[in-house]
């Protein structure tokens, strides 16, 4: 514990962590605690799993009393990073109970308002805390922890106006923290707007390429899924991720592998935020060891023990390939992540290996059988009902 209690964090806080069984910081805790502590604006690069919620979190538990107002503000890209961010913050306050409340779309509004009332610290997405701020339920005034958390994904998903235009309700006079995987150009100039003399805090990557093996199989359009399955049977692996580019072919995938055998689960943008949060409950178990998902619904999402990740569709952005490998090969453990390409995925691939520092592999086609896959369900037809013949006397 004195490695944590020499950064400065306050005794209620080391106490929860004593708690949590944690035994040394992390590399961004380390580096970026004591300045936060110290009030100072930093940016700093970190990942999903890095341990950077504990360093925020020191900071809003340090300043923050309950009963004055929304005193932080913590801007997340997804629903779920906002729900495992509140329910970070609420373990490590236990022994300095505050109000945290998660806030997002995709969920009934009204709880949400009855819990902004009393809230001290508020969690959420750009488009839902942007709603609230229109309704006059969400005020920020006395904000004096401002956080943006995975801020380069944020931009990505477009809503660097809508934080733009948040930013602008808090107090001028309030510190400032920036988490992003990726220091972008727009999270450069975002800074400058709206920082006041940041810090920068660079961490080494927290996945280690020399632990991660990065491979490609080129296959037939026809024998993708069958190669999928033979890999998923036969490679030694722990949890699993299956990436794919749609929501259509998640569920493909997804169902394609339970008809085979595979426990496999998926989860997507598509899904209610009630059924998201039920897969992630349900793959948490233990049960479930194979997570079939789009970017958009895994980032943020903080799963250890990830030993393989697939990539069935090769994505569209290149950089997307850096996020979905940095699932695995983390904090010393072993990795894999393994690419099945068709000639769909040449284009993407090519841009994959161009736009990014990686040695990626390519390995020979196993023998492997051809598997069943199940054709869509369709929807039964009415059948169609011939025209009566008019009747020229029935009104007379």
């Amino acid at each position: 514990m004195e490695s944590f209690k020499i950064l400065g964090i306050c005794e209620p806080v080391l106490r929860s962590i004593k708690d949590e069984k944690f035994e040394s910081p992390s590399e961004i805790q380390e580096k970026s605690i004591p300045l936060i502590i110290a009030g100072k604006d930093i940016i700093a690069g970190s990942a999903t799993g890095s341990g950077k919620t504990l360093a925020f979190a020191s900071g809003i538990l340090k300043n923050a009393e309950k009963g004055r107002g929304i005193q932080a503000l913590v801007l997340t890209p997804t629903r779920e990073l906002a729900e495992q961010v509140a329910q970070a913050l609420t373990k490590f306050s236990k022994y300095k109970p505050l109000e945290i409340i998660a806030v997002y779309g995709g969920v009934g509004i009204n709880p949400q308002i009855r819990g902004l009332r009393t809230a001290d610290v508020v969690v959420g997405t750009p488009g839902r805390l942007l709603d609230h701020i229109a309704r006059n339920t969400l005020r920020l005034g006395k904000v004096k922890t401002l956080v943006l958390d995975e801020a380069d994904r944020m931009f990505d998903m477009g809503f660097k106006d809508d934080v733009e235009k948040i930013i602008r309700k808090c107090p001028d006079e309030r510190q400032t923290l920036l988490f992003s995987a990726t220091i972008t150009k727009e999270v450069v100039l975002l800074s400058k707007r709206y920082m006041q003399k940041p810090l920068q805090v660079s961490v080494d990557s927290f996945v280690d390429p020399k632990k991660l093996i990065q491979t490609y199989y080129d296959v037939a359009d026809e024998q993708k899924f069958s190669l999928l399955l033979h890999l998923l049977k036969n490679e030694n692996s722990d949890l699993v991720m299956v990436f794919c580019n749609t929501k259509r072919n998640t569920d493909k995938v997804t169902k394609n592998l339970v008809f085979s055998g595979i426990d496999a689960l998926a989860i997507h943008g598509g899904l209610t935020q009630y059924k998201r949060n039920d897969v992630m409950q349900r793959f948490h178990t233990g049960k479930f060891c194979v997570l079939v998902c789009t970017d958009v619904a895994a980032r943020g999402l903080d799963i250890r023990g990830v030993s393989h990740v697939y990539n069935y569709d090769i994505p569209r952005e290149s950089k997307q390939y850096i996020h979905r490998i940095g699932r695995t090969a983390r904090a010393g453990a072993q990795g894999k992540a393994i690419n099945i390409l068709s000639r769909a995925d040449y284009d993407n691939f090519g841009r994959v290996l161009k736009e990014n520092d990686v040695e990626i592999a390519k390995e020979s086609l196993p023998a492997f059988e051809k598997a069943a896959i199940r054709k869509p369900e369709r929807r039964p037809t009415r059948p169609i009902r011939k025209a009566q013949p008019h009747n020229r006397n029935r009104w007379r």
